[in-house]
């Protein structure tokens, strides 16, 4: 039996927990708790709700609008994962400033990014854009046409990563890329980007982009691209997409070549 002055000791420390980590129980209760809830009670998933309130609030064939009901339901209604207005408008730089005409998104989740993206390209550039689940690469495809895209500008395709990657050359008849986006799971990241590596798609000035490197974190990866020599790169630093108080970070690397 703890006695009573022992458990008033406690007090303190807990509350010291409880105020340090207040956005991560918030994140907690929004991204798990929410999306459990409402699982069960609309019978859909949380992308299939994501969509179906972009379809009621966004004005078709206009990407900017999609772009906003998703930020609008991101922040205000349920927490899902994506890039977010505010790294995303350090993506929208990058895009800019290198004009890619060949562009590799690994992840497209529900399309928010894929459209970000597509937006942003020169004209006759391509995106193909990889989703290993087939419920939510069903939505992106939704999102992406309602964006106002068609398959010539964004190739959706519905496999694993390291399924996809070996055969960007041969079937996709993929001579470089340009553009990497890397918004998959995390352990995936360094493995990816080694495959990509041994592809030779990746030339000098290539550019790979891979988000939540600090939160999830991918120590593996950023561990990599230190050692390897082969990356100019740096890390801009944010917080979580659609969250206060959580420190993350999107990686930016520049190809220099196989050495």
């Amino acid at each position: 039996m703890v006695s009573p002055a022992i458990a008033l000791a406690f007090i303190p420390l807990l509350l010291t927990v409880l105020i340090r980590c207040r956005f991560y129980f918030v994140l907690f209760y929004r991204a798990v708790l929410v999306r459990i809830w409402r699982d069960c009670v609309t019978g859909l998933s949380r992308e299939e709700r994501a969509y179906q309130y972009v379809l009621t609030h966004a004005t078709p064939g206009d990407p900017e609008s999609i772009l906003d009901a998703f930020d609008v339901w991101c922040s205000k209604v349920e927490f899902i994962s994506t890039i977010g207005p505010k790294k995303g408008k350090v993506l929208d730089r990058m895009l800019m400033e290198q004009s890619p005409l060949t562009v590799l998104e690994l992840g497209s989740h529900c399309g928010y990014t894929t459209v970000r993206i597509a937006r942003s390209l020169p004209l006759g550039a391509r995106l193909y854009s990889v989703e290993m689940d087939q419920r939510n690469a069903a939505i992106a495809e939704k999102i992406i046409r309602l964006a106002g895209f068609d398959d010539d500008t964004v190739e959706l395709i519905v496999n694993p990563s390291d399924e996809v990657i070996p055969r960007l050359r041969s079937e996709y008849g993929l001579e470089r890329l340009d553009f990497v986006f890397m918004d998959h799971w995390k352990k995936c990241y360094l493995p990816d980007l080694q495959m990509l590596e041994g592809t030779g798609l990746l030339g000098k000035g290539s550019m790979i982009v891979a988000d939540n490197v600090l939160f999830p974190g991918a120590p593996k990866f950023l561990r990599y691209i230190r050692k390897s020599g082969l990356y100019e790169w740096k890390v801009h630093r944010a917080t979580l997409e659609y969250s206060r108080g959580i420190r993350d970070g999107m990686a930016e690397l520049v190809f220099q070549g196989i050495k």
